[in-house]
């Protein structure tokens, strides 16, 4: 039997605490097991499981998706609002090279990038050499180039590969 995703279960059990809005003992149990269930239910139809090789990574990369999400909250907010200062807000879709190829890793990229607001993860390449990204406001294509594949590609290539 593989070893089980401790970091997993523990979210899910949290996740299921907050959402019940308690911490009563019934509500743990309840938590645990149902976590428990999840994770060896998924794993029979899931028989491909992550490798994470740097786990401190991911709490840089945390920090960063936390303040990237903070960023474009105002920053689509500016747009929505109209204080852009006079210049043209254009959006558009934008092709962007990728060398990232473990599916947890696109995973979770996708995952950022859509969670992010002002973009959309639109489409990988069969190849999955490259994706296509929606941005609401395009000024500057080499920059969201240059902010995918260095601020989330490389550290979840860090992380998963």
């Amino acid at each position: 039997m593989r070893k089980l995703p401790w970091i997993l279960i523990v979210s899910l059990v949290v996740m299921w605490l907050l959402l019940n809005i308690s911490l009563s003992a019934g509500q743990i149990v309840m938590g645990i097991a149902l976590s428990f269930c999840m994770v060896l239910g998924f794993r029979a139809i899931r028989p491909i499981q992550p490798h994470v090789r740097r786990p401190r990574a991911i709490v840089v990369l945390a920090g960063r998706v936390l303040i990237d999400v903070f960023r474009s909250n105002i920053g689509v907010a500016r747009v929505v609002l109209g204080l852009t200062g006079g210049r043209e807000v254009k959006s558009g879709f934008l092709k962007i090279p990728i060398v990232l190829k473990d599916p947890h890793g696109l995973a979770v990229l996708a995952a950022i990038v859509t969670s992010t607001p002002g973009t959309v993860w639109v489409d990988l390449t069969r190849d999955g050499g490259e994706l296509t990204l929606h941005v609401l406001d395009l000024q500057d294509e080499q920059h969201w180039i240059q902010l995918i594949q260095q601020r989330y590609e490389a550290p979840l290539r860090e992380i998963f590969e």
